[in-house]
């Protein structure tokens, strides 16, 4: 694949899915170039230096964190904040390809959904393809409710993202803050980037294990901070449900089977949308009541790290879960369109 890239940010600290991830990036290596930035600690980057193929490039991320974003923007949920990305960027400035497809470490591309991703690149600026879990225990199908969830009332975020390089050099990168995927598209878009968002390109991801599963419900919670209108909903669902326990007893079991049949129905969409029965199963939206469940308490949950100064996370707290489309469009407007070289970055790269 000609003009495209592949970066991978790596920051582990355990290694028990060492052997899966090299054998994914044998194949991948046979596809497209592949970058891992990897800011784990020195004796297992030098294990993850033995164990990937030759010819992955094996980075360590850049020290200086944000070299081309002004102090401003490195405070408390800035750049500094998230190790990730700082990896993608260190990545992004280390490559010479204009097409890059940026992916988590549990991303898995077969080389038809890499092939689309790319191509779409030649068209827009940001590329957003659909994940879905494979395998599906029981925690990742409950995870899949929240992304059928999504996929009813507007679009999913996955794990991975095309981007074209001219148009992050032209924003100077984008912050690390908690919800970095959205804060990336926010950016581009900001700038008067295209976004093509592709709802029926499926891309598989690894679940992960029942107790990283369990420690990120709070903070995937906290991620709504980002989008308004979402968490108010969601704040609502404690209240409401608290509420319904006050009914007389039949209308109350009423109300609450309501609820619970609304959620199914609402994930059922999600899952025949865009040919979402091909990778998502009928028993993911059943899960939908119990994720609704568990969102109405961690958010409130979430509601409270955030007087607290911001949620834990590698160390440290973050504060802002993605800034705001209005406050990004003050900083990057027009970028895009008077970036110099960037059209004729892009032109190349088609042509090759």
């Amino acid at each position: 694949m000609a003009g495209a890239e592949y970066i991978l940010p790596l920051r582990w600290n355990e290694d028990s899915g060492l052997a899966d991830l090299s054998d994914y990036l044998r194949r991948l290596a046979d596809w497209i170039p592949v970058t891992v930035v990897d800011g784990s600690a020195p004796d297992f980057f030098e294990r993850h230096r033995v164990a990937f193929p030759a010819a992955v490039r094996h980075l360590r991320p850049d020290p200086d964190g944000y070299p081309d974003q002004s102090p401003d923007h490195r405070g408390p949920g800035g750049g500094l904040h998230n190790g990730k990305v700082a990896g993608v960027m260190t990545g992004v400035r280390a490559s010479g390809a204009e097409f890059l497809v940026i992916a988590d470490d549990d991303v898995r591309y077969t080389r038809e959904a890499l092939a689309a991703v790319v191509h779409h690149l030649g068209s827009a600026h940001l590329v957003r393809p659909q994940n879905y879990f494979d395998p599906r225990p029981w925690h990742a199908r409950w995870d899949t409710a929240r992304t059928l969830l999504n996929r009813a009332w507007s679009t999913d975020y996955p794990g991975t993202l095309g981007v074209r390089r001219s148009a992050l050099q032209a924003t100077g990168g984008y912050d690390g803050v908690l919800f970095e995927n959205l804060e990336l598209i926010r950016t581009i878009r900001a700038a008067g980037g295209s976004e093509r968002i592709l709802p029926g390109l499926f891309v598989a991801r690894r679940p992960p294990t029942t107790r990283h599963f369990l420690r990120q419900r709070i903070r995937q919670a906290y991620d709504d901070f980002a989008q308004p209108p979402r968490l108010t909903a969601e704040l609502a669902l404690l209240p409401a449900t608290i509420g319904a326990t006050f009914f007389p007893a039949r209308t109350r079991r009423t109300a609450l089977l309501a609820l619970a049949a609304a959620a199914v129905t609402c994930a059922e969409v999600g899952r025949r949308r865009h040919n979402g029965t091909a990778v998502f199963p009928a028993s993911a939206a059943w899960f939908a009541p119990l994720w609704a469940l568990e969102r109405a308490v961690c958010v409130w949950l979430a509601a409270a790290f955030r007087l607290a100064g911001g949620i834990p996370y590698a160390g440290s707290r973050i504060r802002t879960a993605a800034h705001s489309e209005a406050e990004l469009r003050q900083r990057h407007a027009r970028k895009l369109r008077r970036a110099p070289g960037n059209q004729e970055a892009t032109m190349k790269a088609v042509q090759e």
